[in-house]
């Protein structure tokens, strides 16, 4: 890994970073010079991601947390802060999805959907400016949020008004924290070849009856670059908004799905 890249020196937690999108960006972190905390609810699976990026050669740490609990979240920045002396950059990346249709949305699933898709994303943005103002010296906060913060999806509805909260609460907390030197951005993938994604596949498959697979090529026909993303084309994007380079950026969703909508 490089002590020279863009992102060396600073001390980046990822939610949801056990896998997915999440493990790409926590990578491509490290191997731009960050000590990284890959946090996710399976800590068995983000220890797993985390000794795959120390045997490339980064620095990163694995720690369990649940995004909506504010208890377990500022026990997750104490640790990074105590192994890594600070906390300079916020990944809000955890989620959860799961296809309903919109008169079979249940209470109990409408409630778990947002209380980790959007209640997580504001402890996580509470607990994170706290510890930048305790330091001082501002800092960076980056939500993951999505193309159904656009546009509504009849099997997604619930989703999609998790990812729309998103969209609201970066913009909020740009307002909110300018003063205090904390940017606050997101990003919008689309269809990304991910686990989430297969899974999502999956079980359209089984209550449509489809092939698999079906459903993914179904939802990626509209994608201007012909294919799915992969984590490796959001970790670009992710990178620019952790690092300086992005310093004058606050209040911003920044599309990554390959033109499939287009705002």
């Amino acid at each position: 890994m490089t002590d020279n890249g863009r992102v060396a020196g600073r001390v980046v937690i990822v939610t949801g970073a056990a896998r997915g999108i999440g493990a790409g960006i926590a990578r491509a972190l490290a191997g731009e010079g960050a000590s990284v905390v890959v946090a996710d609810i399976n800590e068995a699976e983000a220890t797993e991601t985390a000794r795959s990026i120390a045997d490339e050669g980064g620095t990163a740490l694995a720690v369990g947390v649940d995004v909506t609990q504010r208890a377990q979240v500022q026990a997750l920045i104490r640790r990074a802060v105590d192994e890594f002396g600070a906390l300079h950059v916020l990944f809000n990346n955890a989620g959860i999805s799961r296809p309903e249709a919109f008169l079979d949305i249940t209470e109990d699933s409408f409630r778990r959907i947002m209380e980790v898709n959007g209640l997580g994303v504001l402890i996580g943005m509470q607990e994170a400016v706290r510890q930048f103002t305790t330091q001082g010296a501002g800092g960076k906060i980056v939500n993951t949020a999505s193309i159904a913060a656009r546009q509504g999806f009849p099997d997604f509805a619930h989703y999609c008004a998790s990812k729309a909260a998103v969209v609201s609460l970066t913009q909020a907390g740009a307002r909110s924290f300018a003063s205090l030197r904390v940017t606050v951005n997101a990003f919008a993938p689309g269809v990304v070849s991910t686990p989430l994604w297969e899974d999502l596949d999956r079980v359209l498959a089984e209550r449509d009856h489809k092939p698999a697979g079906q459903a993914m090529a179904e939802f990626s026909e509209g994608i201007l670059v012909g294919r799915p993303a992969t984590p490796e084309d959001i970790a670009p994007v992710a990178l620019f908004l952790a690092s300086a380079d992005s310093d004058y950026i606050t209040g911003q969703v920044v599309m990554v799905d390959g033109g499939m909508v287009l705002v």
